[in-house]
């Protein structure tokens, strides 16, 4: 316990000074930078490395622990380490030179099957655990290019995760959790509006990899009737995010990979939400749902509560779903900047 609130405590600042340092040196070399803004007069460039700031606070106070002896990594948390490290690698190299779609699932699919492995699941148990694994990680990547949103999503999903896996025992996962959380924490001192500094998909792949991860592992072996639905409560903004994204483009005949400003936060913006508002309405979505898991995980309540928590975020997802986000920028009434920012994804 002590150990986890000083390797927290140690990670934060890390994470901050680490996205300050990216930060610097994508300013001096244009490394990692994107573009943002519909106007060329209104556009700025934004580093998107703070992603690298997370993982690597996460990553070496964890080891740190590890060599130290305080908390020693097991098998299985080491090996999710690991993996999330080689996820967030493959979102750097993404941001820096676009790949594929095919060759991203493959590596994410390799990395989560290799944490599957270990949970000594069924073929086709664990076949499903790595479609739900690829399924989160990549809807992870939805909120990541609006400010604070993935940080507050990330932290609060984090802390559920960790005070479940605390409570069967698994500290060395817990305190990994701890980690991930105080570095997104730090992190969103610069991605937090306006943001100076961008996640990336090395941020959005490392953290939703993580994230799903931890909520399987720390699932297996409970009831069978519940897991499925601590799953979903522990990732329901993420998931009615992408399912609101999917319906949408598929009404509007769009191409389901075509980027496009139709994702949550775009349409909590055209209600006259600001950017942090934004951020606050999503996360605490994500605590609700996140409380909503830990409850079920702990057996405070049954599988029934699944209809409620499923039934709001359908409701979201119809409701949402009349907001117009296709075409129609006439209709934005904000500030020049804010309006640049809401139509970023149109421009990109």
């Amino acid at each position: 316990m002590l150990y986890g609130i000083a390797a927290a405590a140690t990670a934060l600042p890390l994470a901050a000074g680490l996205t300050a340092a990216l930060r610097v040196l994508a300013a001096r070399t244009s490394f990692g930078v994107a573009r943002r803004g519909g106007r060329a007069a209104q556009t700025r460039s934004v580093p998107r490395l703070g992603g690298v700031a997370v993982a690597g606070a996460t990553a070496v106070v964890a080891g740190a622990g590890a060599a130290s002896g305080l908390v020693p990594l097991d098998s299985g948390t080491g090996t999710l380490l690991l993996a999330a490290g080689a996820v967030a690698l493959l979102g750097l190299l993404d941001d820096l030179r676009p790949m594929g779609a095919r060759a991203r699932i493959i590596v994410e699919a390799g990395a989560a099957s290799v944490v599957v492995h270990g949970t000594q699941l069924g073929f086709a148990t664990g076949a499903l655990a790595v479609l739900w694994i690829l399924f989160v990680t990549n809807a992870f990547t939805l909120p990541a290019a609006f400010d604070g949103a993935l940080g507050v999503v990330g932290v609060v999903t984090a802390l559920g995760l960790c005070v479940c896996a605390g409570a069967q025992g698994s500290g060395s996962l817990a305190v990994v959790l701890g980690l991930l959380a105080a570095s997104l924490t730090g992190f969103l001192t610069l991605n937090w509006h306006p943001a100076r500094v961008l996640p990336g998909g090395s941020g959005a792949l490392f953290t939703g990899f993580l994230v799903a991860c931890a909520a399987l592992l720390v699932n297996v072996g409970h009831a069978r009737e519940t897991t499925p639905a601590a799953l979903f409560a522990l990732t329901v903004v993420a998931t009615a995010d992408a399912v609101l994204v999917v319906v949408a483009r598929r009404l509007a005949g769009r191409g389901v990979l075509r980027p496009g400003p139709d994702h949550i936060a775009h349409r909590l913006r055209r209600l006259g939400l600001t950017p942090p508002g934004v951020a606050v309405v999503l996360g605490a979505a994500a605590t609700l749902g996140t409380a909503t898991g830990v409850l079920l995980h702990r057996g405070a309540v049954g599988p029934s509560v699944l209809w409620w928590l499923g039934g709001a975020a359908l409701v979201s997802v119809v409701l949402l779903l009349r907001v117009p986000v296709y075409g129609g920028r006439r209709r934005v009434r904000a500030a020049p900047v804010e309006r640049a920012d809401l139509l970023r994804a149109d421009a990109g």
